[in-house]
């Protein structure tokens, strides 16, 4: 089995990058950060691309490709870091009108409790108790509305425009350690250390019906909590993988070109060991989840999806400290790029399917595995 990019495939990589580039640079990144809500523009012209329907059937009007080209895309898309419920919208096509031409902006929750962009959408899935229903349960339709309007009864009046989100790590948030193969990432947006997770504790969460708005550590990731529980789907994992691969990649490259660029002591400091093995540290974490996250790509098996997932989140949140280190003090400022990389990586992390469940699910086919 040959796991190289076909030249279809290298084309379509190409021309997402030519398309993120001339209408995504990092002039309009950082005018994203100041400018709360979507631009419905460029969403129109993402799903004229293709952007939403690349999975869809030639017949029903879509691209007709598969899980491998959906996984270049988003790679793109996490390279820039592009805003927006992306994965929602693209798992969306072909079920809600418009979502499949970019004119319809479809958020849902993760599975896990946390619904991203929820007041910038058009349709809102998964938002009500309880979806989808559990063993026995009569089920209807999840939860489906217009988003947009003002906060309903018993919803918090947080932030939750891209502008009105910037809030970084609390205490004890920035250093959190992690077990091994685990992506070393804080306690999720809005929740104290110690605290359950979403829908873990009775009374603990939201109510049923309700959205409570938190404090986002990523400015261009306006979040809610929700009452919501059930499985993540597969597929939103395996595209999450492949944003957190693109950041890790940007990473990567920023520190490497910075390497190159800033002298110290009359030379570029990418002379000195140290850094040197900042940056192989960085290529070995990207290639490696590269290859996992191509080969799940492949296979659409769970349990390589969670392992792609695992490396992907690690290569993102340890990628961008990485190369924070790498810019010293420089990293750390506004006007460096840096901050952007791990406050994103930092919240896809806590998305459904990563973590402890990605663990979980591993540990399950491993002893089933030995069973046998």
């Amino acid at each position: 089995m040959r796991f190289q990019l076909s030249d279809d495939q290298l084309a379509l990589r190409a021309g997402v990058r030519e398309l993120l580039a001339r209408r995504f640079d990092r002039e309009a990144l950082r005018a994203a950060v100041g400018r709360p809500g979507l631009d419905r523009a460029l969403w129109r012209e993402l799903g004229a691309a293709g952007f939403f329907a690349l999975r869809l059937p030639e017949a029903e009007g879509g691209v007709g490709l598969g899980l491998p080209e959906a996984v270049l895309l988003f790679e793109e898309a996490g390279r820039v870091l592009l805003p927006g419920p992306l994965i929602a919208t693209h798992l969306a096509a072909g079920t809600v009108p418009g979502a499949a031409e970019g004119a319809t902006v479809v958020a849902a929750a993760d599975g896990g409790g946390l619904l991203e962009w929820r007041d910038a959408a058009d349709v809102v899935l998964g938002e009500g108790e309880g979806w989808p229903p559990g063993p026995g349960e009569a089920g209807g339709p999840p939860g489906v509305g217009k988003a947009g309007g003002p906060p309903g009864p018993g919803e918090g009046e947080g932030p939750s425009g891209p502008g009105e989100a910037d809030m970084p790590p609390g205490p004890g948030e920035a250093d959190v350690p992690s077990g091994p193969g685990e992506a070393d990432v804080p306690p999720g947006p809005g929740e104290a250390e110690g605290q359950d997770g979403p829908g873990e504790a009775e009374g603990s969460g939201p109510r049923p019906g309700e959205a409570v708005a938190l404090r986002s550590v990523d400015p261009l990731t306006p979040l809610h909590r929700v009452r919501a529980r059930g499985a993540p789907d597969p597929v939103a994992v395996l595209l999450t993988a492949a944003e957190q691969l693109g950041t890790a990649t940007r990473a990567c490259e920023l520190a490497v070109e910075h390497a190159r660029t800033r002298e110290q002591f009359g030379r570029p400091i990418g002379s000195f060991q140290a850094v040197q093995h900042l940056c192989a540290d960085l290529l070995a974490r990207v290639e490696t989840a590269r290859a996992a996250l191509y080969a799940a790509a492949v296979t659409a098996d769970p349990a390589d999806i969670a392992a792609a997932r695992l490396l992907a989140d690690e290569g993102a949140v340890r990628g961008a400290r990485d190369c924070l280190q790498v810019y010293g003090g420089m990293g750390f400022t506004w006007e460096a790029d840096v901050h952007l990389l791990l406050k994103r990586a930092w919240v896809r992390a806590r998305r459904a399917g990563g973590g402890a469940d990605a663990e979980e699910l591993l540990a399950r086919e491993l002893l089933s595995g030995a069973g046998r």
